[in-house]
Parts: structure tokens; C-alpha cells; sequence
């Protein structure tokens, strides 16, 4: 097990890692000071699996546990399903000391903050992220959000979590797709600020994909780890934090133009390449480092173009709407070499429609 700690909000938080971690979670709230309501939020599938482990380990420490348990899906980070949860918090008589755990991955974790946040002015919240993709990025640094119209993650706050537990055992029951999904964020994370990390990856990757122990321990402590460290130089998001969005800045508009048919870690692969391909444009980069990343998102199992069924100005319309626009340019993060990147807000809009373009023809 590896422990790691966040400096947010003017407190320090832990990150706990490891097979097993699931099952402390009585212990960390016990450690944390809180006695006797906990609710727990989660999905059917989640809860099938992993609830009783939960349960199991509140009750032992003296907790009175509820679960609100909702159907799953990207459909389900809503304001109605938050106004769902605040009816259940006031049936069960939660107080403003009373924690919501987050069981699940990033559609729980966002919709469980966003209550967490916004329900009596801020609740105390707890993340238990059961997919590697939330366990190395949605989990950590407080953003949380949900959907509304076509666009993704529109309506949101900053609510830094309390503790983050990590279960590495659950990641074995995760589905192979959403195993790639949250590889797309491992590989990004590595891209953008540590390139001994990505060689790693690259010479470790068929360990990673049969999901040995100890390797995935090591993928999401250090990624988590690299997380951690841009989001305590920069908590709002007001600068240095952007480069966490690479890949994203394309990725979030073809995700939301798939209808949410793509996975998050699908679209942001495909976001990855066309950022390589822009960089590359704009001479800012050798053009050997696209094969590179390609290869390795290939080998992952992960697509690299735009789906011949998204429409190019559907895509271009959600852009033009994201939350990174600023003063009207669209922001993107761009790779100079391999664990380094810049913020670029002066990308031609007529060099992005040719990107796009092209992210549909090259295999």
C-alpha cells in the first residue's frame, strides 16, 4: 500500500493506494473524527459488487450507513439526479457533518461532489473510486460537475475531497474497455510531465494490460502522484493546472458529438493525437513523437481517429462552447517533447479544421 497527500483548499487530504484499501474505509473516517451517519452514493453495478465490502467495514467501526444507489451511466450526472440524491439525504436526516462516500467511478464521483458541494453549503465528502480512471484523475483535485444540454461537465463547483481511497484489487473486475479508458489518462498524465514515467510504460505495458498487482499499484500512485502535484501549484485552475487538459480540448467535443457513445478516455486518445498533429503543424515538435504516442495508445487497444459517423461541425460547435475557451480563442495544450508541454491560445481556427480533418483520414 502507498499513501500520498494532497495540499488543497487549506488542508491536507490522503490518497491511499493498494489492494484492499476498500475495506479501511471505516477506519479513515474514524481517523478522520465523524461518528455515526455515513451515506453512501453509488451505482446498481457498483454497489453489487463492492457495497457489502464497504458496509461491512462501516458497521465494524460503529457507523450507521445509508446507500443511495442509482441506475448507471453518463446520462446519470445530471441536475436530476442530484435532485434525486438531495431527496434522500433529507429522508435519511443527514446533517452538514454527514459524509457521502463516492463508491464508483467518475460519473459517481462527479454527481456524489457536486451534491457534497452544494447540499447544505458543503458536505463532507469522501472518494472510493472503483475504476482506474477515476482513481488517476476525476478522484483527485476537487473538481466536480455535471452535464447539462450537450455539453459536458457545464454546471460544477470546487470540493476538495477529505480522503481518497484506491482500491487497486477492484480494478481486476473492471471491464476491459473501461480499463483502457482510464489508461488514456494514465498516458497523458506521463506525456505532459514525466517522460522516464511514459518509457516505463512503454516497457511495462504488456504487465499493465494483464493487470499485474503490483504494477497497476505503481500506474495509479504515480500518476495520482503528478496529479496531486499540479493541482497544488495551481487549485482553481487558473493557470498551471490547463495542462491537465491535454488532449482534452478536442477530446470533451468529440465525446460530446459521439452522444457520449465514446468513452472519456476514447475521445481524450483521439484528443492526444490531434494535439500531437497540431504541435507538429506549428513546428513545435518532431514528428516521430506522434508515432510514438500512437503506438503506445494502439497497444493499449485505444482509437486513435475520429469515428467516420461524428460530424466535423458538430465537433467544432463544442469546442467553440467548452470551458476552455477564453476571449473567444480556444485553448489547447500542446507537447514540445515528451513530458513537457505548453498552453497555447493561438492555434488558427483554420489549422484546428484542418486537424480535425485529417484525425478522420490517417490510420
Amino acid at each position: 500500500m502507498r499513501t500520498t497527500h494532497v495540499w488543497c483548499a487549506g488542508s491536507l487530504y490522503r490518497i491511499r493506494v493498494g489492494t484492499g484499501v476498500l475495506g479501511l474505509v471505516g477506519e479513515e473516517l474514524d481517523r478522520l473524527g465523524f461518528r455515526g451517519k455515513v451515506v453512501v452514493i453509488s451505482d446498481e453495478n457498483v454497489n453489487a459488487l463492492f457495497g457489502s465490502t464497504v458496509e461491512d467495514s462501516l458497521l465494524r467501526w460503529g457507523f450507521e450507513p445509508s446507500f443511495v444507489v442509482i441506475p448507471p451511466g453518463e446520462e446519470q450526472k445530471s441536475l436530476d439526479s442530484a435532485a434525486l440524491i438531495y431527496g434522500r439525504l433529507n429522508d435519511v436526516g443527514a446533517e452538514r457533518r454527514t459524509p457521502l462516500l463516492a463508491l464508483g467511478g467518475g460519473v459517481i464521483g462527479d454527481l456524489t461532489g457536486f451534491v457534497a458541494a452544494t447540499y447544505f453549503r458543503g458536505l463532507p465528502l469522501v472518494h472510493l473510486p472503483t475504476t482506474l480512471l477515476a482513481q488517476v484523475d476525476s478522484s483527485i483535485g476537487g473538481k466536480v460537475a455535471v452535464n447539462h444540454g450537450h455539453l459536458k461537465n457545464n454546471i460544477g463547483a470546487f470540493h476538495q475531497p477529505l480522503a481518497v481511497l484506491s482500491d487497486t484489487g477492484v480494478l481486476q473486475r473492471l471491464p476491459a474497455r473501461e480499463f483502457r479508458n482510464g489508461m488514456a489518462e494514465v498516458i497523458k498524465s506521463a506525456v505532459i510531465r514525466d517522460a522516464g514515467f511514459l518509457a516505463y510504460l512503454e516497457e511495462h505495458l504488456d504487465r499493465v494490460m494483464e493487470r499485474d498487482e503490483h504494477v497497476l499499484e505503481r500506474i495509479v500512485f504515480v500518476t495520482a502522484e503528478i496529479k496531486s502535484a499540479v493541482v497544488q501549484e495551481d487549485e482553481r485552475d487558473s493557470g498551471l493546472r490547463n495542462i491537465l487538459n491535454f488532449g482534452h480540448t478536442m477530446g470533451h467535443a468529440i465525446e460530446s458529438a459521439s452522444g457520449f457513445s465514446l468513452g472519456h478516455g476514447e475521445a481524450v486518445s483521439i484528443g492526444m493525437v490531434a494535439a500531437f498533429r497540431l504541435a507538429i503543424a506549428m513546428g513545435m515538435l518532431d514528428e516521430r513523437e506522434l508515432e510514438r504516442l500512437r503506438s503506445l495508445l494502439m497497444r493499449v487497444g485505444l482509437p486513435v481517429t475520429v469515428p467516420a459517423d461524428i460530424d466535423v461541425a458538430t465537433v467544432l460547435t463544442a469546442m467553440a462552447h467548452d470551458k476552455k475557451v477564453a476571449d473567444g480563442r480556444i485553448r489547447f495544450i500542446l507537447p514540445v517533447r515528451m513530458g513537457d508541454v505548453v498552453i497555447r491560445s493561438d492555434v488558427p481556427v483554420r489549422l484546428i479544421e484542418e486537424t480535425l480533418n485529417s484525425s478522420y483520414a490517417l490510420a
